[in-house]
């Protein structure tokens, strides 16, 4: 693991420190959305994977949504993306960048996208981020930091296509 993303790991681990406690709350509660309607405006969401023994871990991500699919971009080795590997339920809601929960939350399936279908992922977080995220993830590129895209669908509308 190189310089740059061993820093980009102690980054995340700071930010958990700085997550609203709100965000573990919320974690535990059961999604009533239908769908992630209310995301549409926000700029963060909070996404709630889970851990063997059935914990939840909320984490705010930056998202993009594109035919009723979110997309999220991670460090490949992150843990929400191991955690999505052995355990594909999620949960998402509107949040601040610390975490606080700011809507309901929805149910999900997801999975973590091959490098092919990357295009269609990327381009949903760029029409919800604009220039500024482009920046932050063109310098980690450069650098090397190694990342991955994932998948959500909301429950009862099927799986993600593989």
């Amino acid at each position: 693991m190189g310089l740059v993303h061993r820093l980009a790991k102690r980054q995340d681990r700071l930010y958990d420190r700085l997550r609203d406690p709100r965000a573990h709350e919320v974690a535990y509660r059961t999604g009533t959305a239908d769908g992630f309607d209310a995301l549409r405006g926000h700029r963060y969401c909070l996404l709630v994977t889970f851990r063997r023994s059935g914990q939840p871990v909320p984490t705010p991500v930056w998202f993009g949504l594109d035919d009723g699919r979110l997309y999220v971009r991670s460090l490949a080795d992150a843990g929400k993306v191991r955690r999505l590997h052995r355990d594909r339920r999620v949960r998402v809601c509107p949040c601040n960048a610390r975490g606080k929960p700011l809507g309901t939350l929805a149910e999900g399936t997801g999975r973590v996208l091959e490098p092919s279908e990357a295009v269609r992922a990327e381009a949903a977080l760029r029409s919800n981020r604009g220039w500024g995220r482009r920046v932050y993830e063109a310098i980690g590129t450069s650098l090397g930091v190694q990342t991955t895209y994932l998948e959500i669908v909301p429950s009862g509308v099927g799986t993600p296509s593989p």
